[in-house]
């Protein structure tokens, strides 16, 4: 049938992204090594207006304990300081004028332990979100019988939504054990 098609259709598409959100937030966990995907969410003041440090500056890492970030602007220079300083990265910009250097120390143990449960916490908002979806499809779908579609016809798209379900959650646990593996490899 049309409509149940759309329905898994779109339940894939959005279980999809929720993978992809979760594994993009995976990016910004620090592994202790220098990446410019550390600093993505980070917003500078620029002119007034909260802007994504990428589009005030080149972000890039010259070794694997070091990133480096070049504004286009010298006056930002001071605004994107105040911002890594104000984030939760835990890292001390150097500013020299022309150039923040930010060292990347080596995790501690404790420090990877709390990488790990950050990971954990993201990896269950994604799967809450894999949840969600389920649960408003199987809404409409529960609509459509009310409608009179044929039971067996919705009981059988239930099916496979939550076998979309159970596979979208399975890719995003094997996301997060690589990025524990990551953390946790000294």
């Amino acid at each position: 049938m049309e409509e149940i098609d759309f329905y898994l259709d779109h339940a894939r598409e959005m279980m999809d992204k929720a993978v992809q959100h979760a594994s993009f937030e995976f990016t910004k966990i620090r592994a202790g090594k220098a990446s410019p995907n550390m600093l993505d969410g980070l917003m500078v003041v620029y002119y007034g207006n909260p802007t994504p440090m990428n589009q005030v500056a080149s972000v890039t890492t010259p070794d694997a304990r070091t990133i480096s970030v070049k504004p286009w602007e010298k006056s930002l220079i001071n605004e994107i300081e105040k911002a890594i300083r104000n984030s939760d990265l835990g890292l001390n910009p150097q500013n020299d004028g022309e150039l923040i250097r930010l060292n990347i120390p080596p995790l501690t143990e404790e420090r990877r332990i709390q990488l790990v449960k950050q990971a954990k916490s993201e990896a269950e908002n994604g799967k809450i979100s894999i949840r969600n979806v389920r649960k408003d499809v199987n809404d409409s779908l529960k609509k459509l019988q009310k409608d009179g579609t044929a039971e067996d016809i919705v009981k059988s798209a239930e099916d496979d939504v939550q076998k979309l379900t159970d596979s979208h959650a399975a890719k995003i646990e094997e996301l997060l054990a690589l990025k524990e593996k990551d953390i946790m490899t000294i």
